[in-house]
């Protein structure tokens, strides 16, 4: 069936869940440089990585849709909803090892970011890693993490609602483009409609994030720049960020994978009913 697609899909998904996890370790190489502008800007430019993926994985998202429907058996559905439960999964993987390189990331965004004040150029910045030594320096950027970075962690300082609604957000932007797919083939007359209804999930998503999550991070790593917190805060911010991608990832997403799937063949059902005369 489709069976080849789906490693290549759980690689680009494992890419930009990667890509999206470190990128939050830019908080603090931005606090450490004193160059917060430099340092989103740097999120920008990784985050092309997690977009770049993207644009090979939707058409095969796709196209296992239309393979599926094509078959039309419910063994066929089955197969297809556990793709993409192992899709989820490798974004779990990605987040994980995200968190995994955060401290090795901290160390080559703080050096990529001092070279860009130099160069002024992030293609020279990105072409320099090719010189062997500045490979080599790269490579011993290298941190394991260490148990003695928790004790710099802490929950307290942190507002409830920034981390609970970062978990929720994670989860849905995980399936909601999987939901509108899985929607479509239960579906397969009213496919293209159920497609395009992904946007109401990721609106959700899209909502919390602009009003809550980001808003409140971007506060805490305001005031640590202004010597107002500790930077462990920003660590604190960190940590919770990427813990709430995994716990998001791995069980969250996983459960709301079929409800809101239903949720999105309901809005299909009621859509179609507006055209019926």
């Amino acid at each position: 069936m489709h069976i080849g697609a789906v490693p290549f899909i759980c690689g680009c998904t494992f890419l930009i869940h990667l890509t999206e996890s470190v990128a939050y370790s830019m908080r603090l190489s931005g606090i450490r440089t004193r160059q917060i502008a430099i340092a989103m800007s740097f999120v920008s430019s990784t985050l092309l990585i997690s977009r770049l993926s993207n644009m090979f994985q939707s058409p095969l998202l796709g196209a296992m849709v239309d393979a599926t429907t094509k078959i039309g058996t419910p063994a066929s559905l089955h197969y297809l909803e556990w793709s993409f439960r192992t899709i989820i999964f490798a974004a779990f993987l990605g987040s994980a090892v995200g968190m995994f390189l955060t401290p090795t990331m901290v160390s080559i965004f703080h050096g990529a970011m001092n070279r860009f004040s130099a160069s002024g150029s992030i293609p020279r910045v990105v072409l320099s890693i090719f010189i062997p030594r500045n490979f080599m320096l790269v490579v011993r950027s290298f941190r394991f993490p260490k148990l003695s970075m928790l004790r710099n962690i802490r929950l307290g300082t942190l507002p409830r609602t920034f981390l609970v609604m970062n978990v929720l957000v994670t989860s849905v932007y995980t399936v909601g483009v999987l939901c509108s797919l899985l929607a479509g083939a239960y579906l397969p007359e009213m496919r293209s409609t159920a497609n395009q209804l992904s946007g109401i999930v990721n609106g959700i998503a899209t909502i919390i994030f602009t009003i809550v999550v980001d808003p409140s991070g971007a506060r805490i790593t305001d005031q640590v720049y202004q010597h107002k917190r500790p930077e462990s805060d920003v660590l604190s911010v960190i940590f919770f960020l990427q813990l709430g991608r995994l716990f998001g990832t791995l069980i969250l997403a996983q459960i709301i994978l079929i409800p809101f799937t239903h949720y999105i063949e309901w809005a299909t059902n009621w859509m179609a009913a507006l055209f019926v005369r």
